[in-house]
């Protein structure tokens, strides 16, 4: 008959006083056996109680007998901190310890019982935290209870809690190991349980990240970066019912706005409100715009402008200040780092000299009934008012004769004196009339595309062109004997060589804050504030600058002559300009990169779902990432929805060095003579119905027709 196995006997538990105890040289953890000491003695000191006993052996004498205490091969950390708790008068010196004595008679080694008690341990899956964290807020522990009793921020227990808000069908995809940690965080950003299952549903099997997660569970939300949101403010937007998608796992955009409508509604209420505290002042126009175009006032005629002088008061201040702060920068000349007090102060003072320097402009009465002001937003959501701006239909008529001096300047209907000035946003009056057609809806736009992206490359090239003097007084020169020798009728002034300034009727949203808009701007500005308003004083202050300056100035004068923007072509030259025309342009604008070296790349020009990739096909969109990036890439997004793809495409092609095909350039290899062929458009530029051959063969021998723009 086969033996019955042996039946296991546990080891015995009991209650032994603490100063029967001591450590044993058995137990294997010798290296920083102090680490983390502290958080656990603080433990067992809120609970009051072990969770775990010792595990001790008794010590016998040379006889082999007991001597009444027991050494601890097993559970030196929970024994050190004991004997904290007794230094610090929180536990008895002979306070009982629950121990497991180990039997006598065995044969497991003391270093055996203190090395597995160590290692063998199963870390607790993150799940399992985080949902106890909730079990014990949910019975009333608050959250800052919890931080301090597991050794932790308020936030990590924010953060834990929040990923127990995830769908469950997701947190049992990440408790199989279906997903990461960082994956499950994303998906707190948007507490809808439906949407973000319909979005694992769409990523699971493909290229996975948290932010293409984040992305498609806010892409109907506002960023709070975006400058609307700046604005108003989130505040205000949460006072007036918004909802708001908060990421605590991002340090970077941290939450979203769900309700855009909201959000513009507000933005255009706050705007509306500025501009009827403008329109007190008695303008007779105000043109509202959240992204007022590049070149909004070309065009119109500025108002001079004068400063409102210092008060003696207000200059012994500035003075004061100034002292002030060249004696704080000699005092700590030496100091590689002023304390904060100081550098706070220092920020006031230049906050109080800058507000000296940036005074209040003023304007002529009679000037502001005939003038308008623009107000808008920056990219960094600080509003924009800039005021003084004359139409060409609102110039003041010459005056006959026997008009009366004091004779009023009627408005548009001739009825006297405009009562209140005409507000619009974004080009609709704030004051919508009544109109039974809603006017042509924008069109889709192949063609307009092209134009908002040869508006981009316009801008780049006048950019590079300023920046390139010497390339400058060649295509003035180059103009100039062109306009001498080829016998076209000059009228007007002496010297009939202008600067023709180009409109961009057509520009993407993204133009002014593009690096090369925002050089020219400062660039324009930095001379526009040392140009005298005297043409007398004009002509000597130019008299006088060095020879650096005079190229400096005239390459960013010519450089406003630059148009290499397409536009549809007119076949008959009736309008606009004709084909042969638009191919001049293009190849000269060709040449002109070449020489001054543009790199629409280099000058910061990158393909975005609002400049290029949310305005084309799929299948333009897969060609773009298959020529930037490479097949693969093309692959991770063919099977995603068009706004996706766009997103992504983005993403893939930032920085790539792809362009779109109209901001590559021509390749012309050199200098064509005038009147040579030039190269066929490309393809992107070709399109529409071709003239018949007759009336083709008509026109190209008409003399050459004059091109409009040049």
């Amino acid at each position: 008959m086969a033996k019955s196995p042996k039946k296991i006997v546990f080891s015995r538990s009991r209650d032994i006083p603490f100063d029967k105890l001591v450590i044993s040289e058995a137990n294997v953890r010798q290296i920083r056996p102090e680490t983390g000491l502290d958080e656990l003695t603080q433990d067992i000191d809120r609970r009051e109680d072990l969770i775990q006993g010792l595990n001790v052996r008794a010590l016998v004498d040379e006889n082999g007998e007991e001597t009444g205490f027991f050494e601890v091969p097993a559970g030196g950390r929970r024994y050190r901190a004991i004997a904290r708790l007794v230094k610090a008068k929180r536990f008895p010196k002979d306070g009982l310890v629950p121990c497991v004595v180990r039997k006598s008679d065995t044969k497991i080694l003391k270093e055996d019982d203190s090395l597995a008690e160590n290692v063998q341990r199963a870390g607790l899956h993150p799940l399992d935290q985080f949902r106890a964290f909730k079990s014990m807020v949910d019975q009333k522990m608050s959250r800052a209870e919890v931080a301090s009793a597991y050794f932790t921020t308020e936030r990590f227990v924010e953060q834990r809690l929040r990923l127990t808000s995830v769908s469950p069908k997701l947190l049992d995809v990440y408790a199989d190991g279906g997903m990461t940690l960082e994956l499950l965080e994303a998906f707190t950003v948007n507490p809808d349980h439906d949407r973000q299952e319909q979005v694992w549903d769409a990523i699971q099997h493909t290229y996975r990240q948290p932010w293409q997660i984040r992305q498609m569970l806010t892409e109907a939300a506002v960023p709070s970066s975006d400058k609307r949101a700046i604005f108003v403010g989130t505040q205000a937007y949460e006072q007036a019912g918004g909802g708001v998608l908060r990421d605590l796992f991002s340090e970077q955009v941290g939450f979203w706005l769900e309700d855009p409508a909201l959000l513009d509604r507000l933005t255009t209420e706050k705007l509306k409100a500025v501009a009827d505290e403008i329109a007190a002042e008695g303008w007779k126009w105000i043109a509202v715009d959240v992204n007022l175009p590049y070149g909004y006032s070309n065009g119109l005629r500025a108002l001079a402008r004068a400063s409102v002088d210092l008060t003696e008061d207000e200059r012994a201040e500035r003075e004061s200040l100034r002292d002030e702060y060249a004696k704080i920068e000699a005092e700590y000349e030496d100091v590689e780092e002023y304390p904060d007090e100081i550098d706070q102060r220092l920020g006031e003072i230049e906050t109080a000299l800058e507000a000296f320097e940036n005074r209040p402009v003023i304007f002529e009465p009679l000037d502001i009934s005939l003038a308008g002001v623009f107000v808008g937003l920056d990219r960094d959501g600080e509003l924009i008012v800039d005021r003084g701006y004359v139409r060409p239909e609102d110039e003041a008529p010459v005056k006959a004769d026997a008009e009366e001096p004091g004779t009023d300047i009627g408005d548009d209907e001739g009825n006297g004196d405009a009562t209140h000035a005409v507000i619009t946003i974004g080009g609709d009056p704030a004051q919508p009339e009544d109109e039974d057609d809603e006017g042509e809806a924008v069109k889709p736009l192949p063609e307009r595309l092209v134009m908002e992206l040869t508006a981009h490359r316009t801008l780049a090239l006048r950019d590079a062109l300023a920046a390139n003097p010497e390339v400058a007084v060649t295509a003035l020169l180059h103009k100039l004997v062109r306009d001498t020798f080829s016998q076209v009728r000059a009228e007007g002034v002496v010297i009939e060589a202008n600067v023709h300034r180009v409109h961009f009727r057509e520009q993407g949203k993204d133009l002014p804050d593009a690096p090369y808009a925002q050089a020219l701007t400062e660039r324009h500005e930095n001379w526009k504030a040392d140009i005298p308003s005297d043409d007398d004083e004009l002509w000597g202050w130019i008299e006088g600058l060095d020879n650096a300056s005079r190229h400096a100035l005239l390459a960013h004068c010519v450089s406003f002559g630059v148009n290499a923007l397409y536009e549809r072509p007119n076949q008959f030259g009736a309008s606009g300009i004709s084909q042969r025309g638009l191919d001049r342009r293009m190849a000269e604008a060709e040449r002109l990169a070449h020489v001054t070296g543009l790199d629409m790349v280099e000058a910061g020009f990158r393909p975005t779902v609002e400049n290029y990739l949310g305005r084309v096909t799929k299948r333009h969109i897969l060609e773009a990432v298959r020529e930037g990036v490479g097949d693969q890439a093309a692959q991770l997004i063919d099977h995603l929805k068009k706004p996706d793809m766009a997103r992504e495409a983005e993403r893939l092609l930032a920085d790539s060095g792809w362009l779109p095909e109209p901001l590559r350039g021509l390749a012309v290899e050199s200098d064509a003579p005038e009147e040579a062929d030039v190269d066929a458009l490309p393809d992107y530029l070709s399109g529409g119905d071709e003239p018949d051959a007759d009336a083709s063969a008509d026109f190209e021998n008409e003399a050459t027709p004059p091109v409009a723009a040049e």
